[in-house]
């Protein structure tokens, strides 16, 4: 039960990989924050759970704008079973190549750095479900893919221990 409540539960969020941080491919060129997310992006997910092999598909569109220093990202998910959400990051640059972030479920800041071809997120966000709440914490890698898409891949820990990732490819709607 506590299986299908964290893969229900963790399917809007980002990125994938296994028990380490995943590796980027080499791309062109340095990444920024604002290069994956300023402006309107589309893309779709799959949200996997490694101890039983199930998967949550979804799509989302994403809305990023800058106000003043911030960058606002609407984040609008679909999912393969019809349940919609809306999730909206708020970050803050901390100078270059960083910034912080929060969104409504994240448990204190996000931390991103920018690291010449990727973009690293790390942050940790509660769940709510009829059981409760799940606390569960990401490590997300964001790089160029051949043909224009933008790879977010993240390792998802529940008491440091992974029990899945997330695959998000997205493109310039």
């Amino acid at each position: 039960m506590l299986t299908r409540r964290l893969f229900l539960l963790a399917a809007p969020l980002l990125a994938a990989g296994c028990a380490t941080r995943p590796d980027a491919p080499g791309t062109a060129g340095p990444l920024t924050l604002r290069d994956v997310f300023l402006g309107e992006v589309r893309g779709r997910g799959l949200f996997r759970v490694d101890l039983t092999g199930a998967e949550r598909r979804f799509t989302a569109r994403l809305h990023g704008r800058m106000q003043g220093e911030q960058l606002i990202v609407a984040e609008d998910f679909t999912y393969d079973d019809g349940q919609t959400g809306r999730l909206t990051w708020v970050f803050q640059p901390l100078g270059p190549g960083r910034w912080s972030g929060r969104r409504e479920d994240t448990v204190g800041l996000a931390e991103v750095v920018e690291e010449g071809e990727t973009i690293r997120l790390d942050y940790t966000a509660d769940f709510e479900s009829l059981e409760g709440v799940t606390r569960l914490a990401f490590s997300d890698v964001i790089y160029r893919a051949p043909g224009g898409l933008v790879i977010n891949e993240a390792i998802v820990r529940r008491w440091g221990i992974p029990v899945g990732r997330v695959r998000f490819e997205m493109t310039r709607a």
